[in-house]
């Protein structure tokens, strides 16, 4: 029978969110319940919460999330109660005209659940990128949910289900960092310092992160940065040649979503170097290239989306790299909180003071 639960809305753009009840219903066909055991506060729910995604409030909030399978709906066979999944917003259909073309991370049906979740007076609610884990308990698609290895911590699990796996996957997948590679990141918050990790794993001989945040560029020295630039008191695209015998790197990433600092990306490349684009611009940024310049650097502007991932490739095997000490999901993690400090989160992570609150249950 439906479920009473605690979680975070966003009812009305701007406002601060409320932890309210909500009714999740038991999984029809194709569906699973969670319960939520960590659940990551990421930019994109503050995104909600303003009003830049869509205007289709009341929104549940939360998507970067671990936790168990209680109960699954008829044909579900991938999971089954008792699993500890990572649950992602890219579960593939197998049929639309990208994964037919064998590239199904960039599916372009993906699913989510087709019950609603709502508030106790029958309010329809939105969840975030189809998850809506700032609760104890929630409904999705069963495709959402990567079953992966329980000795790790869902604490640390859970950061892949977004932030970290775009900025990994932005370094591994989408720029295809190879081994004596040079990276340079511009942003080391999560997303980029992520890539930095990411850069790091795939071999990548020099990796410069780059911010106007002291406390961030020491963030990405612990992630793997060989060398930081503060961008407010030294020309970065001037410092990434310095270090990469005047030429500019092979792949710079862009972890911020700011035509200015994609243009830095763009004049920092080494020549048929390789621009990413993993932050989100919002939608009223525009940005002017010389024509000349995107020809004679030859090379690759490409967008980043949700690092390019394919959840049921890369989730379990970075799972394993962290079980094996290679990956460190723990450092990303800045405090733990309970589900009625989402809000305090919010500001924390405006102000750049963390990395990652996660919200434990």
């Amino acid at each position: 029978m439906p479920q009473n639960v605690r979680a975070v809305i966003a009812r009305t753009k701007g406002d601060p969110v409320s932890l309210e009840t909500i009714v999740v219903p038991d999984p029809g066909p194709g569906e699973a319940v969670v319960k939520i055991q960590a659940c990551g506060v990421c930019h994109t729910d503050l995104h909600y919460r303003e009003g830049g995604i869509n205007d289709d409030f009341p929104f549940l909030l939360g998507h970067e999330a671990a936790g168990l399978v209680e109960s699954v709906g008829a044909g579900v066979t991938a999971v089954a109660a008792g699993d500890f999944v990572i649950l992602n917003w890219r579960a593939v259909c197998g049929d639309c005209r990208s994964c037919r073309r064998g590239r199904p991370w960039l599916c372009f049906s993906t699913f989510n659940a087709n019950q609603k979740m709502t508030l106790t007076d029958g309010t329809v609610l939105t969840p975030a990128l189809g998850i809506g884990a700032f609760a104890e308990k929630t409904l999705v698609h069963a495709g959402q949910c990567t079953k992966v290895n329980p000795a790790a911590s869902p604490v640390a699990a859970g950061l892949l289900g977004c932030g970290v796996m775009a900025g990994l996957g932005a370094a591994m997948n989408t720029g295809n960092v190879g081994r004596g590679d040079s990276v340079a990141v511009f942003g080391c918050g999560g997303v980029g310092n992520a890539a930095i990790a990411g850069a790091r794993l795939a071999g990548a001989h020099t990796i410069i992160g780059v911010d106007i945040d002291d406390r961030k560029l020491e963030w990405a020295r612990k992630f793997g940065a060989t060398h930081t630039v503060n961008a407010k008191v030294t020309d970065a695209v001037e410092f990434i040649k310095s270090v990469t015998g005047g030429n500019g790197a092979d792949v710079c990433i862009e972890a911020i979503g700011h035509p200015a600092t994609y243009r830095q990306c763009f004049d920092a490349r080494d020549l048929a170097g390789t621009v990413v684009l993993v932050g989100v611009p919002r939608p009223d940024m525009t940005i002017e290239l010389p024509f000349i310049e995107v020809f004679g650097r030859g090379g690759a502007l490409k967008s980043s989306w949700y690092g390019d991932c394919l959840p049921s490739r890369d989730f379990p095997m970075l799972i394993d790299l962290y079980l094996q000490g290679r990956l460190d999901l723990d450092g990303f993690v800045s405090e733990t909180i309970g589900i009625d400090g989402v809000e305090a989160a919010f500001h924390k992570m405006e102000r750049g003071e963390v990395l990652r609150s996660v919200v434990t249950f």
